[in-house]
């Protein structure tokens, strides 16, 4: 059943273009509108406006167009007036209510229904699959221990509130192959507001100038002040017309509740509600919640396993020893300001390490590379049983790229001869989009070299600020509290402080480019919407890859790497100290900065996704939240709420892989980053729908067949994430160090890891520190002076001062060295293969979906040929023997059924 999309539209726009006459089309609605105007308070109150009707209780309103008739407004009046007289002429019925009828007392309503005629004609367009045969294949058999389930499964009115049909593409001439009991009902609410706006994009709105049309462009110049089709009732209950589906209470109630967390989702409903494209999103976060319980528990695990083993940390001990740690003087940290300090001050912050930095830490990586693939290849699985049971199997691409965004259609004046459709389409010239496409790759890399410079200037302030701390506290009161004295140090002060100096940074620069990322998107001109949101997703996943996650890289892979020795430190720019590891590594300060932006942005993107519209709408409505619902009609209750752009679920989606990114980048320094993206998600279920709800107007409904580019986004990171975890495992905690001393290094028979500390730093003498480094006096602890003190230790593997390569790197440092990038070869090798097994091993489809895709084409194919072979018998024996043959509708529909 392959048709010509593009010829169809364009048969179609001939045929309803105004001026040309529609069938069976209703004239009636200029004198609705008049009776409108007619309507006192009176009649308001004795009939409810909370309905989804025209006020003949007949037809449905499909849609909803809002606007103010300024006093110089001449201009929008006359667009109003064309772009109105059109949508009559293609066949759409009207029905305006006067600005004397709303609260605010000058705004107009006008509400737009799609008859029998224009539903079909654009069905048949847009390939809106609709059903003709009952489902026959059973389903599978009840899973063994199902009973456990029932505490959260949902009603089955709610989980499967439509029978399950056999499929196919609606064909206008094709009327009696199809299950259609009543015309009316036949296409759901969010077809018909779907149906409505692919009409109101393409409707011409000025005489002069056909290329002027759009309701986007209407609402830009304020023609117009909202577009949207109408919520089925009030959300906390049920509407007082039996007509009415009040599937929005249902949502609320099933679903949009936050008591209700533990429950299924009613993908369906919400499908059927909202769209393909909104299920689709919702399917994925509940699929991707739910697979994050498994990686919570294992990260959980592992972490219990570091308290379980706290007391087996003999490096520690040895660090917290007053005659081992308490004996090791070490190196200033800082020129001038830092004095010499003992080991045993950082004992606090070792044993805080070793929760995240031991033996399961490398098993947590392992499993997270495994665990990944195991997500992306499920989410196949379940995505094929969606696009399935969704009717989105043979949603060809050609449906979306046939879709052409009304920009495109309007900037692009040049045409030229498709080959596929041999007719005239417009294009952008290859110059033009060159020129636009170098232009906008030149703003992405400026702003991504502007969040460079500004990493930059927080490592700078780090640099600058840790001596400042280091003289400040000092002699800070802190310093004596048992409890916290051991944990406010110079560098965990540094360390937050930076860490929320960055987040801050990410957020303003976030709020910047959005905006700049949807201009220069919008001035590449795409042709479809298709391509218009994958280009901005790259867009904006790239900034927001390098804002969120540069500054994890630096402490993971930048920080203490390239610090120098005392006699011969490093320094940025030629005058600030690089940063130094503490004793314990850098993989505390990792965590301590994966946790503060990854909960941080997880709060603040809850505040702003709940708590902003809920502020706005307790606004705008306030004035009229105490009126009954017979004076606070259904169009004016959603007017009030907020408008869903079009690049919603855009940002869901966004801040969702952002923090995929997070629990699969850097998991290996923070085994319970799992579970705190399962509590956030937990709540981000309920908190989406609660907003889709009840905060926000009614979205056109679209179609999806995929998660679309994410997808390939999400795979990238799961690479990705198998490189970043080695080199963690590898560079950034000390695992493979202690490995290497304890099988390696050890002097005794028994390979145990007593002498680490003292193994694992270099000797200094103090006399050749240069004058530059050495501290100011008074900088000094006590203890410094009431001793002989000669040497300082610092963390590194060079010989000592009297060898003869005194300060260079011994044997033991270049072990370790290929340790870790035999280990990085090892655990990427080990990982890859599993992955690409795991994914060879798990069929992108279920066998069962195969099997009802393969039955459904089959039907497809047998019913039409039945259908047309009938009508050509019937209209054989008409020719023969006249016109007293029976119609072949009635034994069609039998066979159907």
């Amino acid at each position: 059943m392959k048709h010509s999309t593009y010829r169809s539209q364009a048969k179609l726009h001939d045929q309803l273009k105004p001026g040309a006459k529609s069938a069976n089309l209703s004239t009636q609605d200029s004198q609705f509108d008049k009776n409108s105007i007619e309507m006192t308070r009176a009649d308001k109150q004795q009939q409810s406006k909370d309905s989804v009707y025209f006020r003949d209780g007949v037809r449905r309103i499909d849609f909803i167009l809002s606007y103010i008739d300024d006093k110089d407004g001449e201009k929008k009046q006359d667009r109003r007036k064309e772009f109105e007289a059109n949508l009559q002429k293609i066949g759409l019925e009207l029905e305006t209510e006067d600005k004397s009828e709303s609260e605010d007392g000058r705004t107009y309503f006008l509400k737009i229904h799609v008859p029998w005629e224009v539903l079909a004609t654009y069905a048949d367009v847009l390939k809106i699959k609709v059903p003709f045969k009952a489902n026959d294949i059973p389903d599978k058999k009840e899973v063994p221990l199902s009973w456990l389930c029932t505490p959260y499964r949902l009603p089955e009115h709610v989980m499967q509130p439509e029978p399950d049909y056999f499929t196919a593409t609606f064909d206008k001439s094709k009327i009696d192959f199809f299950l259609i009991e009543d015309k009316e009902t036949f296409f759901p609410p969010s077809t018909r507001s779907r149906i409505v706006y692919y009409i109101l994009s393409r409707c011409s709105y000025s005489k002069e100038d056909k290329d002027k049309k759009g309701i986007k462009r209407l609402l830009n110049n304020g023609t117009y002040v909202a577009a949207f089709p109408l919520h089925d009732c009030r959300y906390w209950t049920k509407s007082i017309d039996a007509n009415c589906e009040s599937e929005r209470y249902a949502l609320y109630k099933y679903w949009a509740r936050f008591s209700s967390f533990y429950k299924e989702q009613p993908l369906n409903l919400v499908r059927k509600y909202y769209g393909e494209k909104i299920g689709i999103y919702f399917a994925w976060l509940g699929f991707y919640t739910e697979m994050l319980s498994y990686a919570a528990v294992v990260g959980l695990l592992c972490f219990i396993y570091g308290l379980a083993t706290f007391d087996e940390n003999v490096w520690s001990k040895e660090i917290c020893n007053e005659t081992i740690g308490g004996q090791i003087i070490m190196c200033p940290l800082c020129d001038k300001k830092c004095g010499y300090w003992k080991l045993s001050t950082t004992c606090s912050s070792s044993w805080q390490s070793y929760l995240f930095d031991n033996t399961a830490t490398l098993f947590f990586a392992i499993f997270m590379g495994i665990w990944v693939t195991l997500f992306l290849e499920f989410w196949k699985r379940r995505q094929a049983r969606l696009e399935y049971e969704w009717d989105l199997v043979d949603m060809e691409e050609e449906q979306q790229q046939m879709q052409l965004r009304p920009e495109y259609e309007i900037k692009c004046t040049h045409r030229r001869l498709n080959q596929v459709t041999q007719e005239m389409e417009p294009y952008l010239p290859l110059t033009s989009k060159c020129a636009r496409s170098v232009l906008s790759g030149a703003t992405v890399l400026f702003w991504i070299s502007l969040i460079f410079a500004c990493i930059i200037a927080v490592i700078v302030y780090r640099l600058a600020v840790f001596a400042a701390f280091a003289g400040i506290m000092k002699d800070s009161p802190t310093n004596n509290m048992d409890l916290i004295g051991n944990l406010i140090t110079p560098q965990f002060a540094t360390s937050v402080t930076a860490s929320c100096l960055n987040f801050i940074i990410i957020m303003v620069l976030n709020f910047l480019y959005e905006h700049v990322a949807i201009k220069i998107t919008d001035m590449e001109v795409p042709r479809t919407h298709v391509e218009y949101e994958n280009k901005l997703t790259v867009k904006m996943f790239l900034f927001q890859f390098v804002n969120y996650y540069s500054s994890c890289f630096y402490v993971a892979f930048f920080k203490g790497k390239f610090v120098g020795y005392p006699g011969d430190y490093s320094y940025m720019f030629g005058k600030w100290r690089n940063e130094e590891c503490e004793p314990g590594g850098c993989l505390i300060e990792l965590t301590t900065q994966l946790v503060i932006v990854m909960v941080g942005k997880q709060v603040w993107g809850n505040i702003q996704e709940a708590l902003v519209p809920w502020l706005r709408n307790w606004w705008v409505s306030r004035s009229a939240r105490s009126h009954p619902e017979s004076l606070y009609s259904r169009w004016e209750q959603d007017h009030d709420l907020q408008s869903f752009s079009q690049l919603g679920l855009f940002y869901e989606y966004l801040e969702m892989v952002i923090q995929f990114g997070f629990i699969t980048l850097f998991v290996a320094s923070f085994p319970l980053a799992p579970l705190l993206a399962l509590m956030n998600n937990i709540l981000e279920v309920r908190v989406d729908a609660w907003k889709f709800t009840t905060q926000f107007r009614r979205p056109v409904a679209a179609k999806a067949h995929s998660i679309g580019v994410w997808d390939e986004i999400l795979n990238m990171i799961a690479v990705f994430s198998v490189v970043t975890n080695a080199f963690i495992v590898a560079f950034t905690s000390d695992m493979i160090p202690r490995l290497v001393y304890k099988y390696a290094y050890h002097l005794d028979t028994e390979s145990t890891m007593e002498g680490y500390i003292n193994n694992s730093l270099s000797v200094f003498n103090i006399s050749e520190i240069p004058e530059k480094n050495r501290p100011e006096d008074g900088e000094n602890p006590d203890w410094f002076y009431s001793s002989n003190i000669t040497t300082c230790r610092y963390r590194d593997y060079r010989y000592p001062p009297g060898h003869e390569k005194q300060y260079t790197y011994t044997m033991q440092f270049w072990h370790i060295f290929a340790a870790k990038f035999a280990f990085i070869i090892i655990m990427e090798h080990v990982v890859f293969v599993v992955k690409f097994f795991v994914a060879w091993l798990i069929p992108d489809v279920p066998s069962d979906v195969e099997a009802r895709t393969k039955r459904e084409r089959y039907l497809i194919q047998e019913y039409l040929h039945n259908y047309e072979l009938e009508k050509l018998k019937i209209q054989l024996s008409q020719n023969q023997n006249g016109p007293s043959i029976e119609p072949c509708t009635p034994h069609i529909q039998s066979c159907v059924l």
